[in-house]
């Protein structure tokens, strides 16, 4: 099946279910703010590397972890309790952004997120749609992660740690966060055993589709989240 063409006039996506197996949905388009809230809302991302065309996917099965449901292991119950780390949000979302960026991944080469895409999401971010955490030791951005929240879903982007555990402490405090404001969950978008070992899980498609609509009858809530601390 030849993959769809992404129109640049008009913003429209064909379902996710005609993905590829590997995936790739649609090449082209642009990341207009109104084209990426129709993509997130049908679990439906960008991912591609600077110079070449937009390609957007829908992986399925989809990797979601549910915000009461994240694990927590003894030594990161400690960390809470020592207050180790501080955790705040939307108080540096660029640089978490950045960070993302330049942290270096094993297996991976050169990385997805780059000016344009920043440049997206931060205007998400000033719109109270796209969120950061941000983890800190001595004053020091140690850890993090960022995504757009839809309905009562929260599609994460990316994360990075500096000193270990520190993204660990970030999703925890996250979902803490996630689920005093009744979110439902997390869309982690790709399998990795990091997240796995944190709770989160393969949803068949048919499924993750039936959240999709579920999710849509709630309405999008522009709002900066609080810091704490």
């Amino acid at each position: 099946m030849p993959v769809f063409h992404i129109p640049e006039d008009e913003i429209i996506f064909p379902h996710p279910s005609q993905a590829e197996p590997d995936g790739l949905l649609g090449i082209g388009g642009d990341l207009k703010i109104s084209r990426l809230l129709l993509a997130y809302q049908n679990g439906i991302f960008p991912w591609y590397s600077e110079g070449e065309p937009i390609m957007w996917w829908c992986l399925t099965p989809r990797l979601i972890l549910r915000p009461q449901q994240v694990v927590i292991s003894k030594s990161m119950r400690s960390l809470l309790r020592r207050s180790f780390f501080r955790v705040s949000f939307d108080t540096h979302f660029k640089d978490v952004m950045i960070a993302c960026q330049n942290i270096s991944r094993e297996g991976q080469e050169g990385t997805w997120i780059h000016a344009n895409l920043i440049s997206a999401f931060c205007e998400l971010h000033e719109k109270g749609l796209a969120h950061s955490v941000e983890v800190w030791h001595n004053e020091e951005l140690v850890g993090g992660l960022y995504g757009l929240a839809i309905g009562k879903m929260f599609c994460g982007e990316s994360m990075f740690a500096k000193i270990s555990n520190a993204s660990k402490f970030g999703l925890i405090c996250l979902s803490q966060l996630l689920v005093q404001k009744g979110f439902e969950l997390i869309d982690c978008q790709q399998e990795t055993p990091h997240l796995k070992s944190m709770g989160a899980e393969l949803m068949n498609a048919e499924d993750f589709f039936n959240f999709l609509e579920t999710n849509k009858t709630y309405k999008i809530q522009p709002v900066k989240w609080k810091s704490t601390s």
